[in-house]
């Protein structure tokens, strides 16, 4: 066995590497409560100063995607749409079948640059969990509670809002709404069926009035839609745990950049239009499944370092001050200061499996598993 694989194996690395996410992402949450006090004085300069300090937390992340499990990302684009990626906002379509999708999004968001403002349309659960539910906060992200009736006008205002944001930024929507099940499908299938929608193979049905809301708000604002389908190679089953254990797996993503004015503005034809759009998507996953490819040119964005300096700046402030404090403690001879760090870090660790445990797949929300819930929104 290698050091690098031998290092990786070790419990105390996946402790230190949670050590300095759940510390660094608190002192970040809390230099963002004080910049509460720009925002009535300078609104876009607490914008910019978030984007810069959201980043330091989810770049983190897209570090263990990038350079700890060495995962490769291949993007197929037609070339000339390549060269407009980060110097546009967009609204990205994801799909929804793995627990690292999100994941894979922020480090397409990454490779172009706009990872610090990127926004996502998420539940309102998501609001309450430390770090990264803070950090969206400050980042003006659209929650919702997935009832339609009561989140219009939230979501029509949060998105207005944006209208005069200072930073290149991507809207990351994944318009099924919950993530891809076997049951969830079937359910959403028979909603297919019985309003004469054409069925999906590979997708849910869209949800279409999100969708819709966020095109007129942000139409002039937003340039291109990138529809976006991803798979990984050779089957296999991607996960937050298996990168936090350092397991290198191939993502292949295709994207489309649709001009928004190619998307009709009335919301009955935007949801026509959506619904086409997941029949095309559903074809290209059967070509990929088909063929292990998709009808694109294929090209690897580069990696940029700043997502591995950024993490080797935290670990170089953290790491000395808790070996330092381990060194005294071991010295002290005292049982109970000993027993309280043990019990420090396995309530970090414990905290952060439970924050992989909001991915995975079986523990993911039931939202449109009810029958009484089948009304598409």
């Amino acid at each position: 066995m290698d050091i690098v694989g031998f290092l990786k194996s070790q419990f105390i690395c996946h402790l230190l590497i949670c050590y300095i996410f759940i510390v660094s992402g608190l002192i970040i949450n809390f230099i963002q409560l004080f910049t509460l006090i720009l925002w009535p004085i300078n609104k876009q300069l607490f914008r910019k100063i978030n984007c810069r300090l959201a980043y330091c937390i989810s770049s983190q992340m897209v570090m263990l995607l990038e350079w700890w499990s060495g995962t490769d990302c291949t993007l197929y684009t037609d070339p000339q749409s390549y060269h407009k990626y980060g110097k546009e906002n967009a609204i990205v379509i994801l799909n929804h079948n793995f627990e690292i999708d999100f994941l894979c999004g922020w480090n397409f968001c990454e490779r172009f640059g706009v990872l610090g403002s990127s926004k996502v349309l998420a539940k309102k659960e998501l609001s309450y969990m430390p770090i990264i539910g803070w950090m969206w906060y400050f980042l003006e992200i659209v929650f919702c509670k997935r009832k339609w009736e009561e989140d219009r006008k939230t979501v029509v205002q949060k998105l207005l809002n944006l209208r005069d944001y200072p930073e290149n930024f991507w809207f990351l929507i994944h318009c099924e709404g919950t993530r891809f099940t076997e049951q969830k499908h079937q359910i959403s299938m028979k909603v297919a069926e019985a309003k004469g929608l054409p069925k999906l193979k590979y997708h849910l049905l869209p949800r279409t009035k999100g969708f819709a809301v966020t095109v007129q708000c942000l139409r002039n604002v937003v340039s291109a839609v990138y529809d976006s389908t991803l798979n990984f190679r050779n089957n296999e089953n991607p996960t937050l745990l298996g990168v936090l254990n350092g397991k290198k797996y191939h993502a292949d993503l295709y994207v489309r950049r649709i001009p928004l004015e190619d998307v009709p503005e009335d919301e009955q034809e935007c949801s026509t239009w959506l619904h086409k759009l997941y029949q095309e998507k559903d074809a290209f996953q059967e070509e990929y499944y088909r063929t292990g490819t998709y009808p694109a040119v294929p090209t690897i964005p580069p990696r940029r370092p700043w997502t591995l300096l950024n993490w080797l700046f935290w670990a170089l402030l953290l790491l000395y001050p808790l070996f330092q404090l381990l060194i005294n403690m071991i010295n002290s001879g005292s049982s109970l200061t000993l027993a309280s760090f043990a019990f420090v870090i396995i309530i970090a660790s414990v905290g952060v499996r439970w924050m992989i445990g909001v991915t995975e797949i079986n523990k993911g929300s039931t939202y449109g598993n009810n029958d009484n819930k089948q009304k598409q929104k």
